[in-house]
């Protein structure tokens, strides 16, 4: 295990990391305008396809679904980018903050130019192609941020796991005040008693969590409207946005293993002070 002043060193630079998110440019408080726009101007067909999409992520919360990533291949991830003999998520949730961070980066990687290739394909047929973009891009933030958590060891199979996946997918697209009220939830997510009595409450909001996630990039996708042109803005905007959520789910999965590693410490030296009284 890491040293206390190791862990805490590594807790500022999140906690920086945090403040930094919290300031936003004026122009992002405008992204719920073109998102607007764009569902006056997108035919039926295509929002009730979106609007499936949406109760699908309900039925994620609930049971996973189709959207839960193979374990195995996370592991096989985790030893091949470290070197480190991987069994199980218990094994990687034993490894360092450094190589969990590591495989973390080594993941973003990959996915940015999933996300890239996925955005410029479906640039090319403007709006027709765009039902069939959000729904994609939405299923790989779902698989990057389950990926990322199981490279921190924990389970996305778990429901409690998938309400954080969630709340991380909300928070990297949420204003400074959804921001700052999302840190205050999850602040405090390692307590078991807290876990059990308010889950119930954050499967409700989870279609806030959704359509908070639509809204906001629905700027980013305006452009993409335009045919072949919209290849650029495609590939573009959908590579910045897996780009902010592999952070968010890097930074607040590392949070939650320097905090536990914090609570273990203290109880070790709390043990050890009783054994020398």
């Amino acid at each position: 295990m890491e040293s206390r002043d190791y862990l805490l060193t590594e807790l500022k630079e999140i906690e920086k990391w945090e403040k930094d998110q919290k300031g936003i440019w004026f122009w992002e408080k405008l992204t719920r305008l073109p998102f607007r726009l764009l569902d006056k101007v997108t035919p039926m067909f295509i929002q009730k396809k979106i609007g499936r999409l949406l109760d699908e992520l309900g039925s994620y919360l609930q049971n996973g679904g189709q959207y839960l990533v193979s374990e195995k291949a996370a592991l096989q991830f985790f030893e091949k980018k470290t070197g480190i003999p991987i069994l199980d998520l218990s094994d990687i949730g034993q490894a360092s903050l450094e190589e969990m961070k590591k495989a973390s980066f080594e993941l973003t990687k990959n996915r940015k130019h999933a996300a890239t290739v996925q955005g410029a394909s479906t640039g090319i047929g403007g709006i027709f192609t765009l039902a069939i973009d959000i729904p994609a891009i939405l299923a790989i933030s779902l698989k990057t941020l389950q990926e990322i958590a199981m490279l921190h060891g924990y389970d996305p199979k778990e429901k409690n796991e998938r309400v954080f996946i969630l709340k991380c997918l909300q928070f990297s697209t949420a204003d400074v005040v959804g921001k700052e009220a999302i840190l205050n939830e999850i602040a405090d997510f390692t307590n078991e008693e807290r876990k059990s009595t308010e889950v119930i409450s954050q499967l409700q909001g989870w279609r806030e969590v959704t359509l908070t996630f639509t809204e906001s990039f629905g700027w980013k996708k305006l452009f993409q409207l335009v045919p072949v042109a919209g290849i650029l803005f495609g590939a573009f905007a959908n590579r910045s946005m897996i780009s902010d959520l592999a952070e968010t789910g890097t930074m607040l999965y590392q949070k939650r293993r320097i905090l536990e590693r914090l609570e273990a410490t203290s109880h070790l030296e709390s043990g050890h002070e009783q054994q020398g009284v």
